[in-house]
């Protein structure tokens, strides 16, 4: 099986090679060091010199803490976003261009479809064994018993004001009706405008997607007339992939500076009061990659698992850097085709499509987060109450923005829905950073997965 993976691989263009360490190696170290740094910074941040000790360093803890803030928000953030804005600035054009060439190069408007159904169907089945599995782990580790008043009291004091501005956007939720209605835009570049940073006031990503199919499958109706529009659409894609591919020389770099912020604020002190909770994310989350996803590919993908996994964390790395579905998009794409030897056409379809529809690990943290917070609020949820987070959850990962923190607003429309308190969401906010970094991992590679399998079946 691996074999006919390699000739597969084989008919695709051939990779640039590559010089010293492999880009891969180079985000991990940027991870790595990040990490490191940001973890020191954070403990000396919260260190008192002892009485009558002399301070090497001339501060107190406090003074320490307040220039390692300035340190963030004016140098390592604004590096770090640099990075990420260089690829969010071809977020749209490329899955515009991804989109239609994949419909364009399908041809046949049948075989569009079932490439549809089959993403709809692998989409479907993951996320609900994602939110099934999660759910499960929160009923039998019960994370939300554990936990004290004071801490509740004092983790909701120091991230209450997160919690006001997720109940806020959460209030401006608009109908089901609405939400399906607004797939198709009336005016598909305002929609572009807001679809990056999750502002728009309709379905971004979801009614650019929608739009770009639309453009795809007209042209491949008449690819003669349009021989000239398609070349042009090829071009955008192609500088699209080129500005990518400049701004991933600054990977190792921004992604180092992006992990410094999020360690050297988070360190460990929010870590004892909420470790179960973490702990029943991070084991759902594995349990999500390593298992589930091993048995799908089994059944339904041309990869063995151990071979997939090993072609693809360089994907895996970026999300997990990047905290972003949308920002990894150009790395999924590049590694699906080069590594992985799918077909273009079915990587420009699935993996556009699952950078915003396929979002089963943060379906899977919705689950856990309701589930938790009703406990630490002793809201007994019944077997139907908890079957409706399921269906919410697994509904709500799909129209989750694919940007760090896209998942917030959604959540408070959950516990809102079975009548757990919606301010409780600030007992989270302070080790969400972290834990979406884990479930873009898993997001991003659900992704790959099941462009896998669609690609064999193609």
């Amino acid at each position: 099986m691996e074999e006919d993976l390699d000739r597969q691989s084989a008919a695709q263009p051939p990779a640039k090679p590559r010089r010293g360490w492999g880009l891969a190696w180079q985000i991990l170290l940027g991870l790595l060091v990040g990490a490191a740094l940001g973890l020191a910074a954070s403990g000396l941040a919260r260190r008192t010199p002892a009485p009558g000790v002399p301070d090497p360093f001339d501060l107190d803890g406090n003074a320490v803490h307040d220039r390692l803030d300035w340190w963030v928000v004016n140098v390592t953030d604004p590096l770090g976003k640099v990075f990420l804005r260089l690829i969010f600035m071809v977020v749209i054009p490329l899955v515009f261009s991804a989109l239609v060439l994949g419909a364009v190069e399908v041809g046949d408007l049948r075989r569009l479809g079932g490439l549809g159904l089959k993403t709809l169907g692998l989409t479907a089945l993951l996320s609900t064994a994602a939110v099934v599995l999660g759910v499960t782990l929160v009923n039998v580790i019960g994370p939300g018993r554990t936990m004290s008043p004071q801490q509740r009291e004092s983790l909701r004091a120091q991230y209450g004001g997160g919690a006001r501005d997720a109940v806020e956007a959460a209030k401006k939720a608009r109908p089901l009706k609405d939400i399906l209605l607004d797939v198709i835009p009336e005016n598909p570049f305002q929609e572009m405008v807001g679809a990056v940073d999750g502002s728009s006031k309709g379905n971004g990503m979801l009614a650019v997607m929608f739009f770009a199919l639309v453009c795809g499958v007209a042209m491949a109706s008449a690819p003669e007339r349009c021989r000239t529009l398609i070349a042009c659409t090829e071009g955008l894609n192609a500088v699209s992939m080129a500005v990518v591919g400049f701004a991933m020389r600054l990977a190792p770099f921004g992604v180092a500076c992006l992990v410094f912020g999020v360690t050297s604020r988070l360190g460990l002190a929010l870590v004892p009061p909420l470790a179960g909770f973490v702990a029943a994310v991070l084991a759902g989350l594995a349990l999500q990659l390593v298992a589930v996803y091993s048995l799908l590919l089994w059944v339904f993908g041309s990869v063995p698992p151990h071979v997939f996994f090993r072609r693809v964390w360089e994907a895996m790395l970026m999300a997990f850097g990047s905290s972003s579905s949308n920002a990894t998009l150009p790395t999924s794409l590049r590694v699906a085709q080069q590594e992985l030897g799918l077909p273009r056409d079915v990587s420009n379809f699935v993996l556009t499509i699952g950078a915003t529809g396929n979002q089963n690990g943060t379906a899977l943290y919705e689950g856990v987060v309701v589930l938790f917070l009703a406990q630490v609020f002793n809201v007994e949820l019944t077997l139907g109450q908890q079957a409706a987070v399921v269906l919410m959850a697994i509904l709500a990962g799909v129209g989750t923005a694919g940007v760090p923190g896209g998942s917030i607003p959604l959540i408070v429309v959950v516990l809102q829905s079975v009548g757990v308190p919606a301010e409780g969401i600030g007992i989270i906010l302070g080790i969400d950073r972290f834990l979406d970094m884990c479930r873009t991992v898993v997001n991003v590679t659900g992704d790959l997965a099941i462009a896998s399998c669609v690609g064999r079946q193609a």
